[in-house]
């Protein structure tokens, strides 16, 4: 079968076998590792992808189901300074202490993004709910989204030119 999606802005055309997850694509034959095999059934959120916008857990979506449509991994975010450039969210979770082994880092950064422009801690928590870590009581991860997300509306407030 034939699946056409976008991933990361680039458009994608693949031959795979009906069976073939998100996950696998990204991962087996894209090469896209950052999405997790943690769970294979959407328990953990490690494997959270965004699909046209929204947080999906990709080990349970079957590639088919992305056709036609827009994938975004965490390899494709990034700062203003393009690839190699941390995102903002990224920056805030290091500087918060909020990253352990990183595992379910990916999913978090995500389903944080999708989250957007969400600032309290009652929706954080919320759009964080589907991801599991082992490592974090999750305040940190909270501080450190709350702070990129106060941050990002003071952008917004002060304009383009600020």
């Amino acid at each position: 079968m034939t699946v056409t999606l976008t991933v990361n802005g680039e458009p994608r055309t693949l031959d795979l076998p009906p069976q073939t997850t998100l996950l696998e694509l990204l991962r087996e034959r894209l090469g896209l590792t950052g999405a997790k095999e943690g769970c294979d059934d959407g328990e953990c959120g490690a494997c959270t992808v965004l699909l046209d916008g929204a947080p999906v857990n990709a080990c349970i979506l079957l590639a088919a189901q992305a056709g036609g449509r827009a994938v975004t991994t965490v390899e494709g975010v990034h700062g203003d300074g393009g690839p190699g450039d941390p995102h903002p969210l990224q920056r805030a979770l290091v500087e918060h202490g909020a990253i352990q082994c990183g595992f379910c880092t990916p999913g978090i950064v995500m389903a944080a993004l999708a989250a957007e422009p969400a600032a309290d801690e009652s929706a954080i928590r919320r759009a964080l709910a589907g991801n599991l870590c082992r490592c974090t009581g999750y305040q940190k991860v909270v501080q450190a989204v709350l702070a990129w997300a106060d941050d990002h509306h003071e952008r917004e407030r002060r304009g383009p030119s600020a």
